[in-house]
């Protein structure tokens, strides 16, 4: 599809928790994968291998929670099963990983895809995303009673948290031919609301939110062409495309918190893909941008990079990598403590409506 064309959608192969305690990752290659878990709340990080009597997929989904375990999806024939792994002290003969299985469900059809959504603000729950053409179910798998707990129209994918109770959930929302940006509150029973309606028949998703800030990352072809932009929840601003990022097709993955009110000062960190890379091998790079600036700072990625990274509220970008000499490591940047000579934002006019789950034209 065109749309695929130009988003970009590969992910990183590294999960990092919200609280940016614990990492998980497929690690291995080929047919020996296995489940690696990185913890990053220590003096220097390293790794933890979790594998089991045999080894797993190489479409199997882990993320890591705030308690250290590791949750693992898989696709066995046509379930898809979810499980806890956790390290254990068991005999040095076999495997020494603890599996406390969750429950599995039957999307029925081919046509259904299931995956993990981005690690809950709350460090424990986790939810996944089933979605067809006929209607998007999110399910919750661990952080309470394993079942459905919305329903929405149409075939949705992304998934962002809003908030910090883990209870405010974007999706963008395919329905009759376009793509927006909704609001799914999963404390009121699954109730939807519009989040992003930019332009009659544009696609509008929303990529990255910072609930300090009210930062929002949005990706959108309101303006003509698909460009990123940028609104903040609670404004009564318009979503903003600043010329700085057009035609640009990174993918933004991180956001400086602690941020409170000032969400043109908040760094936010770009994953560059080059034709036919992927993070880790070779083909990324780094960008470094603020709203309030008018360029992209574009950097060298180390080397075995991963493709994701947290940032502190610091200023500090934290970007775990992978290589031979190195198997479990950290590289850190310093965003600089004040941008460069004031310029003037694009111009806008006031919107009639706040961004967040109403309506924000160009």
């Amino acid at each position: 599809m065109t749309v695929c064309a130009i988003e970009i959608t590969t992910t990183a192969p590294l999960t990092i928790a919200a609280d940016g305690s614990y990492a998980a990752r497929l690690a291995g290659d080929g047919e020996a994968r296995y489940p690696e878990r990185w913890t990053l709340a220590g003096p220097e990080p390293y790794a933890v291998p979790l594998p089991l009597a045999q080894p797993e997929e190489a479409d199997s989904e882990v993320l890591p929670l705030a308690d250290g375990r590791v949750l693992i999806h898989r696709r066995v024939a046509e379930r898809h099963a979810f499980a806890l792994l956790y390290p254990t002290g068991g005999a040095v003969a076999g495997p020494r990983t603890g599996e406390l299985p969750l429950g599995s469900l039957a999307p029925g059809g081919d046509h259904v895809r299931v995956s993990l959504l981005p690690p809950s603000p709350d460090g424990h729950g986790a939810f996944a995303l089933a979605a067809s053409a006929a209607g998007t179910t999110v399910w919750q798998v661990t952080g309470g009673a394993f079942g459905q707990v919305a329903t929405v129209p149409g075939r949705c994918s992304g998934g962002v948290w809003l908030d910090r109770a883990g209870r405010m959930l974007s999706l963008d929302c395919e329905l009759d031919g376009t793509t927006k940006a909704v609001a799914v509150d999963l404390g009121r029973g699954g109730e939807v609301s519009p989040l992003l309606q930019i332009a009659d028949g544009s696609d509008d998703r929303l990529l990255l939110a910072d609930p300090d800030s009210g930062l929002l990352l949005i990706r959108s072809n309101a303006p003509g062409e698909h460009r990123l932009g940028w609104g903040v929840l609670g404004s009564c601003l318009p979503v903003r495309f600043p010329e700085s990022l057009r035609g640009v097709t990174a993918v933004p993955f991180a956001v400086q918190p602690g941020q409170a009110l000032m969400p043109e000062t908040c760094g936010v960190a770009l994953r560059f893909e080059d034709p036919g890379g992927t993070p880790g091998g070779g083909g990324a790079s780094l960008g470094l941008w603020r709203p309030a600036e008018r360029r992209v700072f574009r950097l060298g990625a180390p080397a075995g990079w991963l493709g994701t990274g947290l940032w502190s509220p610091q200023g500090r970008l934290h970007l775990p990598y992978t290589t031979a000499e190195v198997p479990c490591g950290i590289a850190s940047l310093t965003l600089p403590a004040s941008p460069p000579p004031p310029v003037r934002l694009d111009p806008a006019t006031t919107a009639p409506r706040p961004v967040p789950l109403q309506q924000a034209p160009l």
